[in-house]
């Protein structure tokens, strides 16, 4: 199938879990559980199929797929994986089997008592949906915390500039583009912020899941 729409595609995943069409392609890319387009390549309806949300890796032993076909799932893609978590994505079973074990064991050693193990990470897929879709407007669900309480990796929106989102990493706030990261500021006096990342993600990190950054986040 000829491609339909001739500019960029509505694929790109914020922190906040919008989705929007620009250029930039993104690291890393994953989907929402099915097929959330049109024929003509647009987006319909509510932006998801089910609780499956997944982040995954742009190449995976030679397979190639043309973007938006019918009835196929709709390809998202993303800065890098903090930007995927903070938008509700964990990590693929399949294509990312290596780190989505790793996330699973940090996620169970803070969640789970000692010996137990997870028996589904639909487990893991029903409580992130209760945490990153607010029920009634179907937008992004936050929380509000003290920056002190955050580990590395998660986003977070400051009550002065609630629409620019900025990762929290290394002791540094880094401001967050869809081209990669264009400046960083030392974390503020312990104010209130509203973490964008879900929750049980962020105690994830905390219990030793580091999410990968994009490599600009060194030069800010």
């Amino acid at each position: 199938m000829a491609r339909v729409n001739p500019g960029p595609l509505q694929n790109r995943v914020d922190p906040f879990g919008a989705i929007h069409a620009v250029s930039e392609r993104g690291t890393m890319f994953g989907n929402r559980g099915g097929c959330m387009h049109t024929e003509s390549q647009q987006l319909r309806g509510r932006p998801w199929t089910n609780e499956r949300w997944i982040c995954c890796v742009l190449e995976f032993k030679g397979r190639r797929r043309e973007l938006m076909q019918p009835g196929r799932y709709t390809e998202l893609f993303f800065l890098d994986e903090a930007t995927a978590f903070a938008a509700g994505h964990r990590p693929c079973m399949e294509c990312r089997r290596p780190d989505a074990r790793r996330f699973i064991e940090a996620w169970s050693s803070a969640y789970l008592p000692p010996g137990q193990s997870l028996r589904t990470v639909s487990h893991i897929d029903q409580i992130a949906h209760r945490e990153r879709i607010d029920r009634l407007t179907k937008t992004q669900k936050t929380a509000r915390v003290r920056l002190s309480t955050l580990p590395d990796g998660v986003f977070v929106a400051l009550d002065a500039a609630r629409d620019e989102p900025r990762l929290l990493w290394r002791g540094r706030l880094h401001r967050w583009s869809f081209a990669g990261y264009t400046g960083s500021e030392p974390i503020p006096r312990d104010d209130a912020a509203t973490l964008l990342t879900p929750p049980s993600f962020a105690v994830a990190f905390a219990a030793g899941y580091e999410p990968a950054v994009h490599i600009s986040v060194r030069s800010t």
